[in-house]
């Protein structure tokens, strides 16, 4: 038992963040499979009454999924837009875009159903991590359109691929409202939601501006408040004199000769070695020995 679990938590951590995220939804999935019951008190609920008596469910509910089709589509996206994100931004840009989308699509679901409750019919319940997937894909089309996706045996831009993705959302919508046994007018709210924050995403980044930061710093703060204090006995620190800024002697010697190195080089480079100073000249002989 004891290797198996050391063999779990090895695979695990060889899984980039996507792939926890991945696994994290399957085990939820399974263990509501398991023990056969909606998870109601993770679900989002689309009223703002119900939602501030379990604010959690803003993310907990893009961790829950009960039917094994919407799962696999989900999983398969992210797994997929997890590739080709991962190997462009870090993994904690992967990260705020994720729970952004979660909580973008779950706000317009909820704005939605209690802006317009004759519209969208009575309560509802939100679940699933679409629009978080949704935000990931989006952002990738935003960021880079031209960007071409092999599809079997020919390619398309990205911009085609998440326009295509939006127009059948809206169309969700709609369709939802027509026939609201059937339909799923709630889920492509969210769908819409996360894509609006990919996309505004991708286009402050391109400004130079990362929207999610706000949200990094949140999160790395509560982290660390579960995290365990690692302050230790305090020990008396002796200064070195023999080193410079935290440096030795030798190391701060070399770097600053390094430098001066450097400067002589982009002068011969800009006006020819004739215009080195004798100073100079003598200088880059003995490094050069």
């Amino acid at each position: 038992m004891t290797t198996l679990t050391q063999d779990i938590k090895d695979k695990l951590s060889n899984l980039n963040v996507l792939e926890k995220i991945i696994a994290i939804n399957v085990v939820v999935f399974l263990l509501a499979l398991i023990l056969r019951t909606d998870l109601i008190w993770f679900e989002l609920p689309s009223s703002f009454s119900s939602f501030i008596m379990k604010p959690w469910s803003i993310i907990s509910y893009a961790f829950l999924h009960y039917d094994v089709w919407h799962i696999l589509f989900n999983m398969l996206w992210l797994y997929f837009l997890g590739r080709m994100f991962l190997n462009l931004f870090s993994a904690k840009m992967a990260i705020n875009i994720y729970f952004l989308g979660a909580i973008s699509g779950g706000l317009l679901f909820m704005f939605c159903y209690s802006l317009f409750p004759g519209v969208f019919g009575g309560s509802s319940r939100l679940l699933g991590a679409s629009a978080a997937v949704r935000a990931l894909l989006i952002f990738l089309c935003a960021y880079m359109p031209n960007q071409e996706m092999r599809f079997f045996t020919f390619s398309l831009k990205l911009w085609y691929v998440g326009a295509a993705i939006v127009a059948l959302d809206v169309i969700g919508v709609f369709s939802g409202i027509k026939d609201p046994v059937y339909g799923n007018a709630g889920g492509n709210l969210a769908h819409l939601g996360g894509a609006i924050l990919g996309y505004f995403y991708a286009k402050q980044l391109l400004s130079g501006n990362d929207i999610g930061k706000g949200f990094e710093r949140m999160a790395d703060s509560v982290v660390s408040m579960f995290k365990p204090s690692k302050k230790g006995p305090l020990k008396t620190v002796h200064k070195n004199k023999g080193k410079v800024g935290g440096y030795t002697k030798a190391d701060f010697n070399a770097f600053n000769n390094q430098k001066k190195i450097d400067v002589i080089l982009d002068k011969i480079s800009k006006s020819g070695y004739d215009s080195l100073t004798s100073e100079e000249k003598e200088f880059l002989f003995r490094a050069g020995k």
